[in-house]
């Protein structure tokens, strides 16, 4: 609790320091979000999963602060608080927060999405000690790990999910093979004997960061999902695992936020099968649970699967943007003869993860770090043809901290000026954050102050 204390003592000194202030005024490198664009990401989808009667489960490793974590539960809600972290710091972090909802009697639970490995299980019991039964959910893909949990009990025993890999590969057990029936049988076992309880099967669809084709394209993964995890669930139940409401859990940004697409299920034939899907696994008795982390932020992959349509996703409702200089010029040294420019953020700014090259030829995608905001000059915008078309200034090349602005384009350069400030979109939002310590918070329904800081937010580090 004491790093809980500090955040927030740094809190109210970052305030003191930045709030009022403009982009212009501030340090550079810094990361920004848009507060107005984040909330509504996130109202977006609140109001989806309400709306389709699917379970919703927020996680909060892309970011780490306790103010998105209310904005994706929605803090005025009586509705139950499940999340997920990929780190024990963002559970003991969260720890004041789900109290507090804990007190308004929101029921609250969070799961640990890594398998389990044997050195977390110290820290997940003081977890789950403090914040009472139920309220710890654990990842499981192999037995071992229910042997690890058997040896070490934790003070309350704790929901577990399988882990299912339904062809992205980092992690979990294939539908349908030796290991998934072996691992149900293990979690079945564990749960008889008071070690757990199984409360159901969790797949990540990380792989449809890939999709291109619009709406449909991302259908198809999320279909894959749901066949992968049917499977399973009915495995379970023959097994002896009927009675109960079991959880099917799939998403990520991608799979998770197509299904705020109006009318998306009946719309298309990959909406026909996933609305199949869904009327046909909730008749069985099975509770829909979707889970995403990126899309409050959202960044240039998500851009590029175009996930959903122009009412609900283009560039404009990138909240992230990482502000820097133009520390040089470099006047004829790109190709043909073009300008290239060095700004003060490079890989620890912005990461060094690409959006997936699906070009036909390869290069032929976006292949840079990054994409200039047309903030302070006339920079185009990605459109629907992105990332095939990435016509303007993007970061071309980076190194520590070093990045190089290469324009891509037909047209006549846009200008660029040394000391000029600038707002970069990065590939990927979840890296970029990680390079700092606080997020800049601005409010683009300010007009005429859009660019001045409203707020700071910590960011927890560590494991």
């Amino acid at each position: 609790m004491a790093a809980v204390k500090q955040n927030s003592e740094l809190k109210e000194q970052l305030r003191a320091k930045f709030v009022g202030k403009t982009l212009e005024e501030v340090p550079t490198p810094s990361v920004v979000l848009d507060l107005a664009k984040v909330e509504v990401n996130c109202e977006r989808m609140l109001e989806a999963t309400e709306r389709l009667g699917l379970l919703w489960r927020a996680h909060i490793k892309s970011h780490k602060t306790t103010e998105l974590t209310r904005l994706q539960v929605g803090d005025a809600l009586t509705t139950p608080v499940s999340l997920i972290v990929s780190t024990i710091t963002e559970a003991e972090n969260i720890l004041p927060l789900l109290q507090e909802y804990q007190s308004r009697g929101r029921s609250v639970n969070v799961l640990f999405s890594f398998p389990l490995f044997p050195s977390a299980l110290p820290r997940l019991a003081a977890f789950t000690q403090t914040l009472g039964a139920g309220t710890l959910s654990l990842m499981i893909d192999h037995p071992a790990q229910l042997a690890a949990l058997t040896a070490h009990p934790l003070p309350h025993p704790p929901q577990v999910l399988l882990k299912i890999d339904t062809s992205y590969g980092r992690a979990g057990v294939p539908p349908g093979t030796p290991a998934c029936t072996e691992l149900v049988a293990a979690a079945l076992d564990a749960e008889r004997r008071g070690v757990c309880y199984l409360l159901g099967i969790y797949s990540h669809a990380g792989h449809s960061y890939a999709a291109r084709a619009g709406v449909e394209d991302v259908l198809g993964y999320l279909a894959a999902e749901f066949r992968g995890l049917a499977g399973v669930a009915r495995e379970i139940v023959s097994g002896g695992g009927d009675g109960r409401e079991l959880v099917l859990s799939v998403g990520a940004t991608p799979t998770a936020t197509v299904v705020q697409q109006p009318g998306v299920f009946a719309s298309s034939s990959g909406g026909g099968e996933v609305e199949r899907l869904v009327r046909e696994l909730k008749r069985e008795g099975f509770k829909l649970e979707v889970h995403a982390g990126v899309y409050p932020t959202l960044d240039m992959q998500q851009l590029a699967t175009h996930a959903r349509d122009a009412s609900l996703m283009t560039a404009n409702d990138i909240a992230i943007s990482v502000l820097a200089e133009v520390a040089s010029l470099y006047p004829g040294r790109g190709t043909h003869g073009t300008t290239e420019a060095l700004i003060n953020a490079g890989t620890l700014a912005l990461g060094r993860e690409p959006v997936t090259d699906k070009g036909k030829v390869p290069g032929q995608d976006h292949a840079g770090w990054g994409f200039l905001m047309p903030w302070g000059l006339d920079n185009p915008v990605p459109g629907p043809d992105f990332p095939r078309v990435h016509d303007g200034w993007r970061v071309g090349r980076i190194s520590q901290e070093h990045g190089i602005l290469t324009w891509q384009g037909k047209g006549d350069e846009v200008p660029l000026q040394y000391g000029q400030r600038v707002r970069v979109w990065p590939n990927h939002s979840c890296i970029a954050g990680s390079g700092f310590d606080w997020y800049l918070i601005v409010d683009s329904r300010n007009k005429g102050r859009e660019g001045e800081v409203v707020d700071v937010w910590p960011r927890w580090h560590g494991w």
